[in-house]
């Protein structure tokens, strides 16, 4: 029989915190999601043919780009996501990036405990937000994705 702590279900493994610091001391906001996507880094590989060299091309890492991040079904703890994205495009704060940490729990234990890993995000922008439909026999919440380009990631894992 499998252990009621392991098969129990938290739709919520994911907390997602900005900082308006790199150092993670300043939050701004908080939130919670049941889905994180897009933590993809892609390196442009360039070729350099060498006379004499007949046995293959050198490959050189060229650029790296990162995919947006993309927050699903969440809701918000501490300020509020909405408020971030709006000063960015109705206040015309285009320049506002925050450091971003991206927490991961296992299924079997809550937020306040130790996370398995955090990804961090350096120069944060969110570029789309997506509130849930509202409808009176709905249980959305209070955010349904919200997409997020940035500059880097860096894994931190639990030792």
């Amino acid at each position: 029989m499998a252990d009621s702590v392991a098969s129990e279900f938290i739709p919520f493994r994911f907390r997602v915190a900005f900082y308006a610091d790199e150092a993670g001391s300043q939050l701004v906001c908080r939130g919670s999601f049941s889905e994180v996507t897009g933590l993809e880094a892609t390196t442009t590989v360039k070729t350099l043919k060498e006379g004499g060299r007949n046995w293959g091309d050198v490959q050189l890492s060229g650029p790296t780009s990162f995919a947006p991040v993309i927050l699903k079904r969440g809701f918000t703890e501490v300020g509020d996501l909405w408020t971030w994205f709006d000063a960015l495009t109705r206040q015309a704060n285009y320049g506002v990036r925050y450091t971003g940490l991206i927490e991961v729990f296992h299924p079997s234990r809550a937020f306040d405990e130790t996370p398995d890993f955090k990804w961090w995000l350096y120069q944060v922008l969110p570029t789309r937000f997506k509130g849930p439909d509202l409808s009176a026999t709905a249980t959305q919440v209070a955010i349904e994705e919200l997409h997020l380009v940035h500059e880097g990631f860096v894994l931190e894992r639990r030792s």
